[in-house]
């Protein structure tokens, strides 16, 4: 995993975070990471300007051909996944762990 970048938000993801969340993206980005793992463990509730921020950030990374991947999501932030079908657009793993043992493969 030398070659991911790891973003850790906590709390509430939600309009008043963001705007530091994509600018936080775009700051990787810009530095030349190539995998950035979005570490949700820390995530309390996110709601849609939450998922408006991961969105654009995932537009912004997938434009300068940097892959993003998400893990550790709750059940909350599951359920927004699944209702608007951003579950099928984001890589989504169960842990740090089970995402490096998706590099393994």
């Amino acid at each position: 995993m030398d070659d991911v970048t790891i973003l850790q938000p906590a709390g509430i993801l939600d309009s008043t975070q963001a705007s530091t969340f994509r600018q936080d993206v775009s700051d990787r980005v810009r530095d030349g990471a190539k995998h950035i793992l979005i570490d949700f463990q820390d995530v309390t509730f996110m709601d849609s300007s939450g998922l408006g921020a991961l969105v654009l950030a995932l537009k912004t990374a997938r434009s300068a051909k940097v892959k993003m991947s998400i893990c550790a999501i709750n059940d909350q932030v599951k359920m927004l996944f699944e209702l608007t079908s951003m579950d099928r657009v984001f890589e989504l793993h169960e842990s740090r762990e089970a995402f490096a043992d998706s590099l393994g493969k």
